[in-house]
């Protein structure tokens, strides 16, 4: 599988004033053809730096950052023109030109190559047809809604023939059900145009519902990265733990219980669990909290459970969930 873009050991330094400030602290992943990767983290961690770094919008200050094996450092001028015509981008505020109509939004790449008017047209009108907004052509943005602007965005971006689109928390300005259809779209444009798409987002739903792998970013650093059921499943960092597992609100019976997190997967999710476990052990557990989620059409799910008091009723339930293939782990008093 070929590699679209790896990162080797990037630090970013930003100096102001005399001080220094790391907001990316020795990053390697690798992005495949073709997939939707994810890059999550909480405000502040320096997921949009990152993504900043793959069309050298910011030069890193040490490590490689390479393209389809070109170092992006190294490029002249020119040549770094010629591989951003590669790399398409699509934002939170959807940047798009109110003085134009929707049609000439979705020109202004092809304008900006000198393409010739005719190609310029139909080209931009073939993309807003993908878009579904094939109708609106001659409208101007401010007539329309967030989530047909985000619409003309992506149709826009699409002009150029990108190999790459960057989404730089493309969906946060909108309402649940249209971030759920823009993503349903970038899923489908993924799939009839191999296009690799690279989504930055501090929203676990929106990796979820369309990422095939996510890397967890925290304090700058790679904090976890891999598959995303592998990653939502058996979370192994504090910080990918922190954004997949809900904080459990409710406090046990007991000051000194003892509590466990048991983690399930879809191919196990529909199994009377805690009802086996009553009747063929007897013993009983306190239920917590719970959730359950869809990652790519599979149920995934938590529970938080207070153990009996005697320490070998503790350790009967523990196996017993571990013999049955559940992840079992010890959970802190929150």
């Amino acid at each position: 599988m070929e590699k679209v873009y790896e990162l080797e050991n990037i630090y970013k330094t930003y100096k102001n004033e005399g001080k220094e400030f790391t907001a990316l602290k020795d990053v390697s992943l690798s992005v495949n053809e073709g997939e939707i990767f994810g890059i999550i983290g909480m405000s502040g961690a320096g997921k949009s730096t990152l993504v900043r770094t793959l069309n050298r919008l910011e030069d890193v200050t040490k490590g490689s950052v390479k393209f389809y094996g070109q170092d992006l450092a190294a490029l002249k001028p020119r040549e770094l023109r010629n591989v951003r015509h590669s790399i398409s981008m699509i934002f939170q505020s959807f940047n798009l030109l109110n003085q134009r109509t929707v049609i000439e939004n979705v020109e202004q790449p092809l304008r900006i190559a000198k393409k010739p008017k005719k190609e310029r047209r139909d080209t931009a009108r073939e993309m807003l047809k993908v878009v579904g907004l094939e109708e609106k052509e001659n409208v101007y943005p401010s007539r329309l809604s967030g989530g047909q602007r985000q619409r003309v965005a992506i149709a826009r971006a699409l002009a150029s023939e990108p190999k790459v689109l960057l989404c730089d928390e493309a969906t946060s300005a909108l309402d649940p059900k249209i971030t759920g259809e823009i993503l349903d779209l970038l899923k489908a444009i993924n799939k009839e145009r191999k296009l690799t798409i690279i989504i930055i987002t501090h929203e676990m739903s929106v990796v979820e519902k369309i990422c095939d792998r996510v890397a967890i970013i925290d304090d700058g650093k790679l904090a976890e990265i891999g598959p995303v059921a592998d990653v939502f499943s058996r979370p192994s960092s504090k910080a990918a733990k922190k954004l997949v597992f809900p904080s459990n609100p409710f406090d046990p019976s007991d000051p000194e219980g003892r509590l466990i997190r048991l983690v399930f997967d879809g191919l196990k999710a529909s199994e009377p669990f805690i009802a086996d476990l009553v009747e063929k052990t007897g013993k009983k557990v306190n239920i917590l909290s719970a959730n359950t989620r869809s990652v790519g059409g599979i149920g995934y799910g938590q529970m938080i459970l207070e153990l009996p008091k005697d320490k070998d009723d503790q350790e009967t339930v523990i196996s017993f969930f571990r013999e049955r293939g559940l992840s079992v782990t010890e959970v802190e008093h929150e």
